[in-house]
């Protein structure tokens, strides 16, 4: 069954549109209903947010964002914190310093690993893309230093590769706050193929810190831009418009860190730019159109420049599930158990 168009999705849910083909499709059509509901969820939460005042950043404010991201002046380990996150940067300042001499043990003593530690802080888009182009696997892994891959997780991934085909696979992942004990949510996604290439449309439907995903195709599409925090979206946006198949794994198969410090990253005016040039190269790459792009401006834009706190409730509302039964085991050896 040939399914409606984002932009089509996008009026039916906005009311805007009335014409009885595409509603008798709609009434049919279990997926692209649940693609008018993930919309009208969004569109929902964006019109509790109506009476939150939104004022657009003086003309000097905007001019020092811009400089900012012409300079590339993120914060390193040993310097400052973005948006005043100290101790945000202190905690992965801390895991850094943590992981590095471990990393540089293990590369000593086995020939297969192997650590390169850059210069300077370019930012995690370019430090990714660096990462990407001395790999020399099939298939690249991501993990976060902050995070926990569960031990069991590469081979689920590798045998959903082998079984289906595969050149991008995700997982679930629970979501903890200070220790890998406290899980405080579940983030499932789309699993199928088809559910994942509709939801691209909105957001990234695939959690990076679980992503495994052919190297060659990743390559061939150019690699991680430098997008601050939505490079990963980007990447795979163009994998999938470039015919890669993906799903992802109901079973959650990493622990991410979902501190506060993960909102405040995601927010704030600087955010912007950022945000406008992925939803352009979403839309050069035929993923979205123009009226989906205009809505993703305003509906994703807005998120970004509520207060803090407000976004923490949105982003729960929007992306996390309920705790569940936390993690038994979350040492060395890893963790088990589902929510």
């Amino acid at each position: 069954m040939n399914h409606l168009d984002g932009e089509t999705l996008a009026g039916v849910a906005l009311g805007d549109i009335s014409d009885d083909q595409a509603l008798a499709h709609v009434a049919a059509c279990s997926e692209c209903r649940a693609e008018i509901e993930s919309f009208q969820e969004v569109l929902d939460v964006t019109r509790e947010l109506a009476g939150v005042p939104l004022v657009p950043p003086p003309v000097h404010l905007w001019s020092a964002i811009e400089a900012e991201i012409a300079a590339d002046d993120l914060a390193a380990p040993d310097g400052a914190a973005p948006d005043g996150a100290a101790g945000d940067v202190a905690v992965r300042r801390a895991t850094w310093q943590r992981s590095w001499p471990r990393l540089a043990a293990a590369a000593a003593v086995h020939p297969g690993i192997r650590v390169e530690r850059l210069p300077t802080n370019v930012g995690s888009g370019l430090a990714s893309a660096r990462g990407l182009e001395l790999a020399s696997g099939e298939f690249v892994a991501r993990h976060d230093s902050d995070d926990v891959s569960l031990p069991h997780r590469l081979e689920r991934q590798m045998d959903a590769v082998r079984d289906h085909h595969l050149d991008v696979v995700g997982s679930s992942m629970l979501e903890f706050e200070g220790s890998p004990d406290h899980v405080v949510g579940l983030r499932r996604n789309p699993r199928t193929h088809e559910q994942i290439a509709a939801r691209m449309r909105l957001n990234n439907p695939i959690n990076n810190p679980t992503a495994v995903f052919r190297r060659e195709l990743a390559l061939e599409v150019g690699g991680y831009a430098d997008l601050r925090y939505m490079q990963d979206y980007d990447l795979f946006a163009r994998m999938l418009a470039a015919g890669a198949r993906a799903e992802n794994l109901d079973e959650p198969l990493v622990l991410f860190n979902a501190g506060d410090g993960m909102i405040s990253r995601r927010g704030g005016w600087r955010m912007l730019p950022y945000e406008w040039q992925v939803q352009r190269r979403l839309r050069d790459t035929g993923t979205i159109g123009n009226v989906l792009l205009a809505r993703n401006m305003v509906v994703r834009g807005t998120f970004r420049v509520i207060p803090p706190t407000l976004l923490k409730r949105v982003y729960a509302v929007l992306f996390r599930r309920g705790s569940g039964t936390p993690p038994r085991d979350t040492g060395a050896s890893g963790a088990t158990g589902t929510p």
